[in-house]
């Protein structure tokens, strides 16, 4: 019965309120060891009311409809639709006689703006709560904590007008519980044993940065010195994630000194470093080192986990449970991996790998120390040492391993440079012994190749006199009918000379010496015209015998276009001599203002020659050329039939060379071969019709002229040579 009494009367309480009848005592007791303090939020006795009324402040105020609250059980249900709250604390207290005429402090936590009176009285402020008209303004930290009084043992009333958000970030909304300190009261060490406490808690901190900061540069340094180790890049992605998180949890309220909101978005970051680097990088790690396969649904799982694990930072309070369970399984789970990949692998470690091993086996064993017997560590360096335990033996277990494993490739490269070596003496006596018979092999074959050199550099003689006399014998045909003309033109002179010689006897026997003048003139014509062509006979001879000796190299000034004029009747006439059935037509245009140049005459006439020969035969064979009708359709031009093979030679002076073109309208050449006409011994005619040389000789002989030969061609239209030689 009494206990449903009771339960029915704290039911009502609330409607009618709570008097403030309980009193804290504040005894050095509750002090701290560690920093002389306390935190007097967190204890009973504490009442509120929202509002911003700073009569709520007096000393003898009337509580009643004040409902009993601590300042750390603020929640999302007295928040406004913003997410701020604003309301007054009270709380009474009194103080234990050791603690009277001393120094004591009141210490308030970062971030919401508050405003401390005892008993009625003003005392400071923290931010700005918004009294007296004045903009709310949070409070960022920075101020030292305030000092008190007290010369009698109260009972005093300390009240609190706090304003601020309770949400970690924007917006302001979301329903998560406050879980910061309000106020604390110190007493007279406080300030100099929270500095103290400070400089210990920022000397581990920086201690952890520092160190994981260092081994990250150093393996990114190792990984891009040794980029095919891909390990060293998983240690190093590792060690600085872990290096960041350590720095958004610690140390961005140094850097950013902004609002509270925006250093709790950077703790939210580091939350979420420090559940990629345990949930996800951890157990990718092992599975590098201990050269295992990770499972693609193994990596969902943990992907999932983290998203979870984050999503939980923005669930409402009532969810705190449900959180810490979804963190505790997460990190079982991953511990479960690790554990299992070690497990497997024990057989099989060797070397290196056993440093992770014992760095993860001492970070597991410390991390469930401090879980277990957190309570007994009193001391904060204690703790702190506990902590840098366990932030720092598994970053310095990779050094270890990546030492460990740089000795062990040192010693697998001096191993197998031992074996290079000892295989490198054995190929160097199997060297030696090939070296003699390669020796005896290179001799026997240098003088089988000096024969054959031999023999070579005869038979080009031979094939390059050959060439000459084939051009030689084109020519002699030629020749004959062009010194047959002179030949009948002596004959006939002669004869009539000797007639005339006969008449003119005769009328001198006569006495008519008028008529023996006449006649005697007529001969001293025919006499003439006998010299000119007997002289024109021994020219044709002379170029004959200069064409077929050897050159001497000597130049001279030659008429060019009377040298190409020449070479083409040669040739031409060569032509017909040797084939009845062969007709073709030829033409000049020469620039007369050329004149006389320095060449060697019989090497440049060769080059004419033999261009113009392959000229005169190109038009050949596509006047005997037959195709069916399809194929006449097909590849010739519309005016084939009445085709009519012409070779001509131009010549012109420009930029002070002259160029000589031999053109024909042929079969042309196919691109295929445009290349490969100017290498010795390649010939598009068939066999026996030619050696390959003439076209190579006389690349070679424009060259040694300081000159220049070109082709253009197009199948079944024809082709033209240029010579370009130094004016």
């Amino acid at each position: 019965m009494k206990n449903i009494l009771k339960t029915i009367l704290l039911l009502f309480l609330p409607f009618f309120g709570w008097a403030q009848n309980t009193v804290v005592n504040i005894t050095p007791e509750k002090f701290s060891k560690e920093i002389d303090a306390f935190n007097i939020d967190r204890i009973d006795g504490w009442i509120f009311h929202q509002g911003n009324d700073t009569n709520w402040s007096k000393k003898d105020l009337d509580t009643k409809g004040w409902e009993k609250l601590k300042p750390t059980d603020l929640s999302a249900k007295y928040a406004d639709k913003n997410g701020r709250v604003e309301g007054w604390f009270r709380i009474k207290v009194t103080f234990d006689n050791s603690l009277l005429h001393k120094v004591l402090y009141v210490d308030f936590g970062q971030w919401a703006a508050t405003a401390f009176y005892v008993d009625g009285e003003l005392v400071g402020t923290r931010g700005n709560t918004g009294e007296k008209g004045r903009a709310f303004r949070e409070y960022n930290g920075g101020l030292d904590p305030l000092s008190m009084h007290f010369n009698t043992s109260g009972p005093h009333i300390l009240s609190l007008h706090y304003v601020g958000y309770l949400s970690a970030i924007p917006p302001h909304e979301v329903k998560t519980q406050f879980r910061e300190d309000v106020i604390t009261i110190a007493g007279p060490n406080y300030t100099i044993l929270l500095k103290k406490y400070r400089e210990t808690q920022y000397f581990f901190q920086t201690l952890w940065l520092v160190v994981c900061a260092i081994l990250s540069v150093l393996f990114w340094l190792l990984l891009f010195q040794n980029p095919k180790e891909k390990i060293l890049f998983w240690i190093a992605f590792f060690t600085s994630t872990f290096a960041v998180s350590i720095w958004c949890a610690f140390f961005q309220t140094d850097i950013i000194g902004s609002t509270y909101y925006v250093v709790k978005s950077v703790r939210l970051i580091s939350v979420f470093l420090a559940s990629c680097t345990f949930l996800l990088l951890l157990p990718i790690l092992l599975s590098k080192v201990f050269k295992r396969k990770i499972n693609s649904k193994l990596i969902i799982s943990l992907i999932i986990l983290i998203v979870v694990n984050e999503i939980g930072t923005f669930l409402p309070s009532s969810f705190s449970k449900a959180n810490e369970y979804i963190y505790v399984f997460s990190f079982i789970f991953v511990l479960g991996i690790c554990l299992y990949y070690v497990i497997t692998s024990w057989k099989n470690l060797i070397g290196a790998q056993w440093a992770i091993v014992a760095g993860l086996i001492f970070t597991s064993l410390i991390l469930s120390y401090l879980v277990v017997f957190d309570s007994v560590i009193k001391s904060a360096l204690t703790y702190n040492i506990y902590v840098s335990l366990v932030n720092l033996s598994f970053p310095l277990s990779l050094m270890i391993y990546v030492s460990i494993r740089f000795k062990e490739m040192i010693s697998e490269v001096q191993a197998n440079a031992q074996k290079v070596l000892e295989l490198s003496e054995e190929k160097r006596e199997q060297a030696l012994i090939q070296k003699k018979v390669l020796e005896e092999e290179v001799a026997r074959q240098t003088g089988e190749i000096r024969q054959t050199l031999e023999n070579l550099k005869s038979t080009q003689s031979q094939l390059i006199q050959s060439e000459k006399m084939a051009s030689l014998g084109e020519l002699t045909a030629g020749i004959a009918h062009e010194i047959q003309n002179p030949l009948n033109f002596v004959n006939n002179f002669s004869e009539v000379s000797t007639e005339m010689i006969d008449e003119m006897n005769e009328e001198m026997d006569k006495g008519d010496l008028k008529e023996a003048r006449a006649i005697s003139n007529d001969l001293k014509q025919n006499l003439e015209k006998i010299s000119l062509h007997g002289n024109r006979a021994s020219s044709i001879v002379k170029g004959m015998l200069e064409h077929s000796r050897n050159t001497s190299g000597e130049k001279e000034l030659i008429d060019i276009n009377a040298l190409a004029d020449e070479y083409l009747k040669l040739a031409y006439h060569g032509l017909r001599a040797k084939d009845k059935s062969f007709n073709a037509d030829f033409e000049t245009h020469f620039d007369e203002s050329i004149g006389k140049i320095e060449i060697v005459p019989q090497d440049i006439g060769r080059v004419l020659l033999n261009l113009i020969n392959n000229a005169f035969y190109a038009c050949t064979e596509r006047s005997r050329s037959t195709v069916n009708e399809k194929q006449k359709a097909e590849s010739l031009k519309p005016n084939a039939e009445s085709y009519k093979p012409m070779v001509s030679i131009s010549s012109k002076k420009t930029d002070g060379k002259i160029e000589l073109t031999v053109k024909d309208n042929g079969n042309g050449i196919p691109k295929s071969i445009v290349d490969k006409i100017f290498q010795p011994f390649f010939t598009t005619k068939p066999t026996g019709k030619g050696t390959g040389l003439g076209l190579s000789l006389a690349y070679d002989i424009v060259k040694a002229h300081g000159g220049e030969i070109k082709i253009n061609t197009k199948e079944n239209e024809g082709t033209e040579f240029t010579i370009t030689l130094p004016a």
